[in-house]
């Protein structure tokens, strides 16, 4: 008996059942590409923007969007954004991955969350530290130049914002002690406008703001002692609104390490006569993914 004897009496298939298995066939990886990568925008870690008007964020924001920066104005609401890291810049957490896998442009994809530095809009940074969800790092940018001047009241009014967002990311993690620990999310200070001939430089602009955090610290204390709170109350609310190490030494940011915060500073330019400078924070970008 020939071996094909056992199956003549199939019936042959329909040209409808060969073009609906073809149809399948084409249609259904399709499908679950649309599926996953309508969804990508959902699930891609997120890079918080924050810092004070006029120091460069949105101008920043829209070079990483575009490949070079915008004019714009001041933010009123809070703007999310897709954009891709660069060829040259590395993923850490894809440094074991082939450049042949074809999730590989997908882990360099991320959101940026830029929100308005206006002191009355600045709780739109604060909320999204106190539900850091996909969120993998912070920037804030400072304008180094106007940090650079004695006289106006930027360099203390930037010290009392970025307080106060350290100050919720510490309280991210004494808040969960005893519970499940919080990821370490590191925060980048960006001293943006270094082109300039009055901008301070990185080193300079650490000392600077810790020099203006250190103040900042000293007048929330007194406030608190002048609030009438309560004497049994006071230590515990001093303790938990107190940055770094308690006490009334200078504060300094290596004091947030045991906080698990890690904090870098990093200088560049978003805009210049010979264009922009930024190649130092997009490696610090591609380090926190």
């Amino acid at each position: 008996m020939s071996w094909a004897g056992p199956f003549r009496s199939l019936p042959e298939p329909s040209p409808l059942i060969i073009i609906t298995s073809l149809l399948l066939v084409i249609s259904i990886p399709l499908i679950l590409h649309l599926v996953i990568y309508s969804t990508t925008s959902d699930t891609l870690p997120t890079i918080l923007l924050a810092g004070p008007s006029g120091a460069g964020k949105t101008a920043f924001a829209t070079l990483l969007e575009r490949g070079r920066p915008a004019i714009t104005h001041t933010s009123q609401v809070p703007l999310t954004i897709e954009v891709s890291l660069p060829v040259k810049t590395s993923v850490a957490s894809s440094r074991f991955r082939s450049p042949n896998d074809p999730t590989w442009e997908v882990t360099k994809k991320l959101l940026i969350h830029d929100t308005p530095g206006h002191g009355k809009l600045r709780h739109h940074a604060v909320d999204t530290v106190s539900k850091p969800q996909n969120l993998q790092g912070i920037i804030f940018m400072v304008d180094a130049a106007d940090l650079a001047s004695d006289t106006s009241e930027g360099p203390r009014q930037t010290a009392e914002y970025l307080h106060d967002v350290l100050l919720q990311l510490q309280k991210q993690v004494t808040d969960s002690k005893g519970s499940k620990a919080r990821k370490e999310i590191p925060l980048l200070i960006a001293a943006n406008k270094l082109d300039l001939f009055t901008a301070l430089p990185a080193t300079l602009v650490k000392n600077k703001l810790e020099f203006e955090i250190t103040k900042v610290r000293k007048s929330r204390s007194e406030g608190l002692l002048d609030s009438g709170v309560a004497a049994k109350d006071l230590d515990i609310r001093e303790e938990r609104d107190w940055l770094g190490e308690t006490g009334a030494g200078a504060f300094e940011f290596s004091q947030l390490e045991e906080f698990n915060i890690q904090v870098k500073i990093l200088g560049g330019n978003v805009t210049g006569a010979e264009g922009s400078e930024v190649k130092q924070w997009w490696d610090w970008i591609g380090a926190v993914l």
